[in-house]
């Protein structure tokens, strides 16, 4: 029954998403939340299911979208090409920064993390094919299989959206697969899953590497989709942002990153658009100047009344009322 449920609620949201840019909503927007909430999706296999905090994966994201957007203005890659190199490149970086960090554990491995993803964000200042502060401009979308022209925003929208479901059904296979239940292991008992026999560094080697690749591509078609790849995309501030919705949707569920995801681009693209607001007589308040500070109260009430995130208060609101049945 509950296996049904699932199944349906995954139908409706992809009727939903399919249905999306044709009752009005904006398909820029769309196409942003989207590849947000696969990063945010990658994210949470790493610290939900694996119980990896890492403060880095700014760089898999961003080094990614710059990889993609060179290869396909200077190389002329199709959009397809471009985005596999990028996600190569994150799966190479997530292998080097994935294979120093687990020798650590708790603080130590995210500030390890942390600590690479600024020298990764330093190299993206200084490298030649970056653009420094200006970024990567004007990255063409060109033609997927050479064929389909995504220069029209509602068939770049569908391309993006079925790169989200191909990586998001990705990630919900790892998590129930076998492998999935060992990192859930190591996850809630690391000493347990070591003293069964289960090579514990390798597989939380294989999760890092699996979640910076998938990260690698949410940033690659990111800068496909906006044809832009910045500073901020492989900045520290990108990685708490993606650490704020994966808490904020539910830590460990299958869609509360994408829930978290929706919240914060919405509250981000609604806020910065309302110009300054004035609340009493002499008092105005810059709206644009001011959205991390209301996202951050958000989340500070969400700490405070939800702790298991939304998704995770609402699955354990459910939960709770069938076992009274």
């Amino acid at each position: 029954m509950m296996l049904n449920r699932t199944t349906a609620l995954y139908v409706i949201l992809l009727v939903i998403a399919l249905a999306a840019p044709l009752v009005g909503l904006y398909p820029i927007f769309l196409m942003k939340f989207l590849c947000f909430a696969l990063f945010a999706c990658a994210f949470n296999l790493l610290i939900g299911f694996t119980g990896l905090l890492s403060f880095g994966h700014a760089a898999f994201f961003g080094s990614a979208a710059y990889l993609c957007g060179h290869a396909a203005k200077q190389w002329g890659l199709t959009p397809e090409l471009a985005i596999l190199f990028g996600a190569a490149g994150s799966a190479v970086l997530g292998l080097i920064v994935g294979a120093l960090a687990i020798r650590r554990q708790g603080i130590y491995f995210a500030m390890i993390t942390l600590a690479l993803a600024q020298m990764v964000y330093f190299i993206c200042v200084q490298a030649p094919f970056t653009g420094a502060e200006d970024g990567l401009q004007s990255i063409p979308r060109g033609k997927l299989l050479g064929v389909l022209d995504l220069k029209n925003d509602i068939t770049m929208y569908y391309f993006v959206l079925a790169v989200f479901v191909c990586g998001f059904w990705l990630i919900y296979r790892t998590i129930h697969s076998p492998f999935g239940q060992v990192l859930k292991s190591i996850r809630d008992n690391e000493p347990r899953a070591l003293s069964l026999g289960y090579d514990v560094d390798k597989y939380k080697l294989l999760a890092f590497v699996l979640s910076a690749t998938l990260a690698g591509v949410a940033g690659a078609t990111k800068s496909i989709a906006l044809g832009l790849a910045s500073l901020t995309d492989v900045y520290w501030g990108q990685s708490g942002a993606v650490v704020l919705m994966t808490l904020l949707g539910g830590l460990g569920t299958v869609i509360g990153p994408v829930v978290g995801a929706f919240i914060i681009e919405t509250l981000e693209n609604y806020l910065a658009g309302m110009g300054s607001v004035t609340l009493f007589k002499d008092f105005t308040i810059d709206m644009s100047s001011k959205v991390p500070v209301v996202i951050g109260f958000i989340f500070v009430i969400c700490v405070l009344a939800f702790r298991r995130g939304i998704v995770g208060e609402i699955g354990h609101f459910l939960k709770t009322k069938g076992n009274d049945k």
